[in-house]
């Protein structure tokens, strides 16, 4: 039987309150950690994400997964996108800052509600899916407790090379809105987050930090048939780091064969293969 169990924290700067969950098996034996970072318009129980929980618990892992503070979810809330106040006001910075505080969390005993007995520290694992693999990878490039990391179709750079037309109109508005096709709604983008993508560019250059700091094992997993990030990503972060493994899913899409609402009790096909390839990976790391 598995264990499941939710903790909030409060943001340090903004204080925005944002929950995190575990899943594990409490059989009172050390097990290795994976901490995973959804995407852009994501959420941690989004579609199949809490199967997939599962699905690494199961195999030995505590898999560990959150919110991002301002991702729209709102506590106690509806479960789906409903803060878009929140939503316009987050950036990368934010979101890096989000990730640091639930790694202190789950190293400070009696931080999280998963007992120190069951947690295995020296085998800490990042995964993220699309923008998160993008966070992912720079949080690996500042914290060395990260033993190794994997991106699912992750990006491979923050900068999105706005025409200037777009900039210029966005920077007079003070917001950029893009379509969130699955609900329908316009999710606002402030202009802050290019000012501080600007303001911040070494700390949020992907192709700069997994070029000379990410020294950690890297899985890249992607779908040959990405029709939100391109396969090129992929290709691009194996060019940056030479060493790392590389995962093509034939057939794949963008969310791997999910959905929202997932109403399955299996994972789909492609998240399992993906799932198993980097369950298998990060065991690999002793």
């Amino acid at each position: 039987m598995l264990t499941h169990s939710s903790f909030l924290l409060s943001g340090h700067g903004h204080g925005r309150a944002f929950e995190a969950d575990a899943t594990y098996r409490a059989d009172g034996h050390p097990k290795p950690v994976v901490l995973f970072v959804h995407g852009f318009k994501g959420f941690k129980d989004w579609g199949h994400f809490p199967l997939l929980a599962d699905f690494f618990a199961e195999r030995g892992f505590v898999f560990v997964k959150l919110n991002l503070s301002h991702n729209g979810i709102v506590v106690g809330g509806t479960g789906d996108l409903e803060d878009l106040e929140a939503f316009g006001r987050n950036n990368f910075s934010i979101e890096l800052d989000d990730i640091g505080q639930v790694i202190d969390a789950l190293f400070s005993p009696g931080a999280t509600p998963v007992p120190a007995a069951e947690i295995d520290l020296q085998r800490f694992f990042l995964v993220g899916h699309s923008r998160g693999g993008g966070l992912v990878l720079l949080k690996a490039a500042e914290d060395h407790r990260v033993r190794a990391l994997a991106t699912w179709a992750g990006i491979a750079d923050v900068d999105q090379r706005w025409p200037q037309a777009v900039l210029d109109e966005w920077r007079r508005a003070g917001v950029l809105h893009v379509p969130n096709t699955r609900t329908g709604q316009q999710l606002p983008l402030n202009y802050q987050i290019l000012e501080d993508y600007l303001a911040n560019r070494p700390r949020l250059d992907i192709p700069h930090n997994v070029r000379r700091h990410v020294r950690q094992p890297l899985l890249v997993v992607h779908g040959d048939e990405d029709e939100t990030v391109p396969l090129e990503a992929a290709h691009t972060l194996h060019q940056l780091k030479p060493d790392a493994e590389l995962l093509v899913v034939p057939g794949a899409m963008h969310m791997f064969g999910g959905a929202h609402p997932w109403p399955e009790a299996t994972l789909p096909e492609p998240a399992r293969i993906v799932a198993e390839r980097t369950a298998e990976f990060f065991k690999r790391q002793q």
